[in-house]
């Protein structure tokens, strides 16, 4: 089965309004200059997707009226659909916003604000009910890959997280991103064998459990310091969909070649 490649771009807390509209013009002049991307993009072979900052989501939708391939996504979500939550916001004002994707379970949420396997399960529910899919972040932290604990950290991750979906939910709605936190941030990348030997038990893991269809359906990711030197290697394993690109997405040049590199 082929699956569509996802390069998204998570600009975490980076380019407020202004800094957006300026990327926005820089990444078509950037496509512009590169005919392969974007034919593949046009055809949707590949697809690009955005994450900004909350305040900088309407200047990125705005976008989609001259990059009509783009995909808008929010860096978070709240469970509930509406109420007493100040600070948050809800997965259906992220859909009415415009947005196609959330980004559930980040290991900077789950590090930084003490975010739970159970709230990242109820997050996805929560966003899948209201239309949008979800890109799960699961991954080990250097401790647990040193005590060779890399994959009971992530089956558990994805079993709490995945429990109560459906097989066409856990395949299509859901693409997992395996970030080794270890790589997060840090310039160090898991080898393109490495990472494609967890991408590939993270697919046998949704295959015992949602079956063979999902499991061939279900995009997996790779995040953690992807850039345009490790890109391609990364990008050429069999069971790495795409990337979720954190630092090299904040330049539109430079996340346009790792785009280049899936194609």
């Amino acid at each position: 089965m082929s699956r569509t490649v996802l390069i998204a771009g998570n600009w975490k807390m980076s380019h407020g309004v202004s800094a957006t509209g300026k990327y926005l013009f820089e990444l078509e002049a950037a496509i512009s200059r590169n005919p392969t991307a974007k034919q593949a993009l046009g055809e949707g072979r590949v697809e690009l997707a955005l994450f900004p900052p909350y305040t900088s989501l309407w200047r990125a939708l705005e976008g989609k009226s001259f990059l009509p391939w783009l995909k808008v996504g929010g860096q978070n979500a709240h469970w509930a659909s509406e109420g007493a939550f100040t600070g948050e916001v809800s997965a259906p004002m992220l859909k009415e916003a415009g947005c196609d994707y959330v980004i559930i379970g980040h290991s900077e949420r789950r590090q930084f604000f003490g975010e739970s396997d159970e709230q990242v399960h109820q997050k996805t529910l929560a966003a899948i009910a209201s239309g949008l899919k979800v890109v799960l972040c699961v991954g080990e932290t250097l401790q647990e890959r040193e005590s060779n604990a890399t994959m009971s950290v992530i089956e558990r991750q994805l079993m709490k997280a995945l429990v109560g979906l459906s097989p066409d939910e856990a395949g299509t709605s859901v693409s997992v991103a395996y970030e080794p936190v270890w790589a997060i941030g840090t310039g160090r990348t898991a080898q393109s064998r490495e990472a494609q030997e967890v991408c590939q038990a993270i697919r046998r893991f949704v295959a015992e459990r949602f079956g063979d269809e999902a499991a061939m359906s279900l995009r997996v990711l790779y995040g953690g310091s992807v850039k345009p030197e490790n890109a391609a290697g990364l990008l050429s394993e069999p069971d790495i969909d795409g990337a979720l690109v954190g630092g090299a997405s904040l330049k539109a040049e430079t996340f346009l070649q790792i785009l280049s590199a899936a194609l």
